[in-house]
This record gives structure tokens, C-alpha cells and sequence, in this order.
């Protein structure tokens, strides 16, 4: 098995965002008079939007506005990030750089779409990075359905088992691992679950690690 490409998540795995999604989720469910806790928004990680209005109403009725508490949850957090710049996740640059000196391709495969992944990923300095942004609206089916990872792979004119795939939360581990992808998942906010390790070639506490596993693959 020879690893040709990385394809990156991005919130939570590039970047420190998840935990602002899961404050100005539930914030603004709230402020629409919908109890949503942390534990709600942990599971919207990942979720194309479909599926998340699906899942909203099933928690709190069929009078839960998705797209109304999602474009308040957006205006909260560009409020918020306009003061409090966006951090990167430990060793986010050092992998991009090993994978450049390594000849080993870049891509993103976010449920975000492409103008929200720009304002993250240009600031971060990182977005000409990749060969390829791949965005939960260019596919039909986004996460946890293997689309995006089988439309990423397909961009890059690579079978799935040759592209590795990072992902840090439950549903983005269900995508890559169904498409086919060496699946690896870096946790953010919660720990892996027995089903995500029966999904996963590995599982590695920093990108840093990511390094090491890929040296490791590519002997």
C-alpha cells in the first residue's frame, strides 16, 4: 500500500473551529427557544445540512428552522472570529510541509462550503496548500455519506485505498472509511468509540503523528 495523497477535514482537524460551531450552535438554537446542548451540536459535527435539518427536527419538532438557526449560528461566529483569529491544530504546517518535500498530494474534502472554507483557509495561510477543495455543496449526498471522499479521490484521478484520510469527527470517519479511504482520525472534542475504531487504519493524538504513520506506510 503506497499513500499518494492526504485528504484533509477541515474544522477540527486544520483548525480549532469546532468548538466554536458547537458554542454558536447551541447559542443560537436558544436564542430561536430550542434547548440545544453540547451534546446536540457534538453530533451535527460533520452532518450536510440535510441530514442535520432532519435531525433537528427530531430533537426539538417539526418547528425547527435549520437553515434560519444555521445562518444565525454563522452571523455569531463571524462575529466572533472577526476579534479572535482562528488558531491551527498542532501540526497542521509541519505535516503540509512533509507532504510537499515528500511529493505526497493535498486535498480538502469539508462539509463547509468554498466561500466560508476561503475565509478560513487563506488567513491560515494554507489554502494554495491544495491541489483541491472539495465542498459539501458540490456533492449530493455530504457526510456521513462517502460522496465527498469518492468525489475527492475521483479529482485526483486516485483510487481511494491510494488517498489517506484525516478526520477528527465520528460522521466525517463514517464518510472516508465507507469510500474506501485509509481512514485516520485525529480526535478533537471527544475520543474515538469502539465504532470508530473498527472504521479506522489508525488513530493519532496530533497531525504531527500523521508524519510518523505516513513514513511508516511509505517505506
Amino acid at each position: 500500500m503506497k499513500i499518494e495523497a492526504v485528504i484533509f477535514d477541515m474544522d477540527g482537524l486544520m483548525l480549532d473551529t469546532e468548538k466554536l460551531l458547537v458554542r454558536f450552535w447551541c447559542e443560537a438554537a436558544r436564542e430561536y427557544g430550542f434547548p440545544m446542548e453540547r451534546r446536540h451540536a457534538l453530533e451535527l459535527r460533520s452532518f450536510a445540512g440535510k441530514f442535520a435539518a432532519v435531525q433537528l427536527k427530531e430533537w426539538f419538532g417539526e418547528s425547527c428552522d435549520y437553515k434560519k438557526i444555521r445562518a444565525r449560528r454563522i452571523e455569531l461566529m463571524n462575529a466572533y472570529i472577526k476579534d479572535h483569529p482562528v488558531g491551527k491544530k498542532v501540526g497542521l504546517d509541519e505535516l503540509l510541509d512533509h507532504l510537499k518535500e515528500r511529493g505526497i498530494r493535498a486535498a480538502v474534502a469539508t462539509a463547509t462550503d468554498l466561500e466560508r472554507a476561503k475565509e478560513y483557509l487563506i488567513p491560515a495561510g494554507i489554502y494554495d496548500k491544495f491541489e483541491r477543495i472539495i465542498c459539501g455543496n458540490m456533492i449530493q449526498n455530504g457526510k456521513p455519506c462517502p460522496d465527498i471522499y469518492l468525489y475527492a479521490c475521483s479529482q485526483l484521478g486516485l483510487e481511494p485505498e491510494r488517498c489517506m484520510a484525516l478526520e477528527d469527527s465520528p460522521n466525517g470517519v463514517r464518510s472516508a472509511s465507507d469510500a474506501g479511504c485509509v481512514t485516520v482520525m485525529v480526535p478533537d472534542l471527544t475520543p474515538p468509540a469502539m465504532e470508530q475504531y473498527s472504521r479506522v487504519f489508525a488513530v493519532c493524538e496530533t497531525l504531527r503523528d500523521v508524519i510518523g504513520l505516513l513514513n511508516g506506510v511509505n517505506k
